[in-house]
């Protein structure tokens, strides 16, 4: 019973001393890869950035922004807009080299998605016309939802200047309006609401 119970012992002080070890060297790979993601994604999206609003060389936050927009998601603003599981996560000036104004990005996401979370970034200039959209993260189906990254649908919301934006299957005519990707509505649907939830804070808060 007693080399039983010391055989039990040695197993648990091994296990203990396995998982103890894993921890650590866990632990050591993130803290050598979490700076390098963290830049790695900043370059990413500052090139986001870049590329919805080209007029602007340099990118901060609206000051009060992050805390205006974690208001909104506590009081269920976004979820009362009737756009389904949207957010603005970032709400960013954009200046030039002298240093004025030239405009804003917004980023925001929908949960929407035919393959779950769609996130995006959208360039306006200072009359609040979208001057460029474009994904920084999705997950939709290649050849279906992934077109959303294409530019033959992301270019539909350059020079659009309307309070919110339609889908329609039926090719677009109205300014208001974002011809859907063929097959893939709820990829559509979802990330023009993204943008709709960019143009609710720009009309309301970021002017």
């Amino acid at each position: 019973m007693a080399a039983s119970k010391s055989g039990f012992m040695k197993d648990a002080l091994i296990l203990f001393a396995i998982t103890l070890v894993s921890g650590v060297a866990l632990g050591f790979v993130y803290g050598l890869t979490k700076e390098p993601i963290e830049q790695a994604t900043i370059a990413k999206n500052n090139a986001t950035y870049q590329l919805v609003l080209p007029e602007a060389s340099s990118f901060s936050k609206i000051e009060g922004s992050d805390e205006q927009i974690a208001s909104m998601v506590e009081s269920g603003e976004f979820a009362n807009l009737g756009l389904g599981n949207v957010a603005v996560e970032v709400a960013l000036e954009g200046k030039d080299a002298s240093g004025a104004v030239v405009g804003h990005v917004i980023s925001a996401y929908s949960n929407d998605s035919y393959g779950g979370t769609v996130r995006l970034s959208v360039g306006f200039d200072a009359d609040g016309t979208i001057t460029g959209m474009g994904l920084t993260e999705t997950s939709d189906t290649p050849g279906l939802g992934l077109k959303a990254q294409d530019a033959a649908y992301t270019d539909q919301f350059i020079g659009k200047n309307a309070e919110s934006l339609v889908v329609t299957k039926s090719g677009a005519s109205a300014d208001n309006e974002i011809d859907a990707i063929s097959g893939a509505t709820i990829t559509s649907n979802a990330t023009t609401n993204a943008v709709n939830a960019a143009l609710y804070y720009l009309h309301n808060y970021a002017n």
